[in-house]
């Protein structure tokens, strides 16, 4: 089992999950998310005032899925959450040892 982790724009989030539906993925975990990368925040101006905001809001999407579908997951976020413009954000792949559903103690990927 994989767990991809995806940070993304807030505007890109419902395309991204029609998207992981049509592959058949139909659990996910969202989190409102602040943060920078190389581009370290940007500015506003406010009322003639400008200033800098550091920590850019994002949202981060997180799935565990079989090997087998891993790449499709990314791919098809790949394709959704892209605009081409610096802050679209990261995917971060991890492996997975065990998932245990609470309910019904049932683990492995009859958990997902």
């Amino acid at each position: 089992m994989k767990k991809i982790e995806a940070i993304i724009r807030p505007f890109k989030l419902d395309e991204v999950k029609e998207a992981l539906l049509e592959e058949g993925i139909r659990g996910l975990t969202i989190t409102e998310v602040r943060g920078y990368g190389r581009q370290k925040g940007h500015k506003e101006t406010y009322r003639g005032s400008e200033y800098q905001i550091e920590f850019v809001p994002k949202i981060k999407i997180e799935i565990v899925v079989e090997d087998t579908i891993a790449e499709k997951a990314i791919d098809a976020i790949l394709r959704t959450a892209k605009t081409g413009q610096v802050g679209d954000g990261k995917i971060f792949v991890s492996e997975i040892t065990d998932a245990i559903r609470i309910r019904t103690e049932e683990s492995g990927t009859g958990a997902l």
